[in-house]
């Protein structure tokens, strides 16, 4: 069912990742984003690789609990890896029948495009896997600061991203719990074709919506009970401060920013006998 999906959960451990400034952790994954958005052949991807997974080892998280945040998001990466394998146009022709198409270059496009949206899917998951959702808003608002000057509710905004991200593990238990209470009600979710499918969700649909505006109800009379918003300027118990490790790990991700436009730039002089050094355009 749905609990393999880790994206949105909190994985408590003592670990260099876990104790980083969650600041420093936004930048790194904006830094990080940037990198497989600059790299333009599989040399790119996989110094990329390398990067997610010495940050893994560091954040001491099970590599499997940061894999199946993929289990969310797979429909997606099946469906545009289709939609490119169908639609990319090349000049190597690999197969054709009647109206369909496929070229070389589309694979490799497909393959580069699907390798990017998995690593970013995974070092998102990371994020929130190594970050409270208390230190995210704070992490947020204080990203988002020279906004407030021009009156943007900056700590709303993050606000509403947490409880977001931390309503998403909560809704999946919720999710599990409605599913194996139809089961016991005699519901058939795996057989059938894909309207009967669809119809026996319904059942399920239903309680999950009035079950998440129940809580959104509870949520926002425990906030007015504590009178949150009445102040003119909120206080915090614990600041945020820059420290030795969010120094190494911010010069680690320039380095690595610079690593990954070296390669993008020279990676054909270094190794130009490996084939499947493409650049994808």
């Amino acid at each position: 069912m749905l609990n393999d999906v880790t994206f949105g959960q909190y994985y408590p451990t003592k670990s260099f990742v876990h104790r980083l400034d969650p600041r420093v952790k936004f930048l790194f994954l904006i830094a990080y984003i940037v990198m497989l958005f600059v790299a333009k052949s599989f040399y790119g991807l996989a110094l990329c690789l390398l990067i997610l997974l010495i940050t893994v080892i560091a954040s001491r998280v099970p590599l499997g609990s940061v894999l199946r945040s993929i289990k969310g998001v797979i429909a997606i990466l099946v469906f545009t890896s289709v939609l490119n394998i169908f639609f990319h146009k090349g000049s190597q022709l690999l197969w054709e029948w009647k109206f369909i198409h496929i070229y070389t270059e589309g694979l490799i496009f497909t393959a580069f495009l699907t390798l990017r949206l998995f690593f970013i899917v995974m070092a998102s998951a990371l994020l929130t896997l190594t970050t409270t959702p208390v230190n995210l808003t704070d992490g947020i608002e204080s990203l988002l600061f020279p906004l407030a000057l021009i009156r943007v509710p900056v700590h709303v905004l993050a606000l509403t991203m947490s409880i977001a991200l931390r309503f998403i593990p909560t809704l999946m238990d919720e999710t599990n719990r409605i599913i194996s209470a139809q089961k016991a009600r005699g519901a058939n979710f795996d057989s059938g074709n894909i309207f009967k499918r669809v119809k026996a969700i319904i059942p399920v649909l239903v309680p999950l919506i009035i079950s998440a505006f129940r809580r959104a109800e509870e949520l926002g009379d425990a906030m007015d009970v504590r009178c949150y918003g009445c102040g003119s300027k909120r206080t915090k118990y614990k600041k945020l401060k820059f420290g030795w490790r969010d120094l190494i790990a911010t010069l680690f991700a320039a380095i690595l920013i610079a690593g990954v436009i070296l390669f993008n730039i020279y990676g054909y002089d270094i190794c130009p006998q490996i084939y499947f050094y493409m650049v994808i355009s």
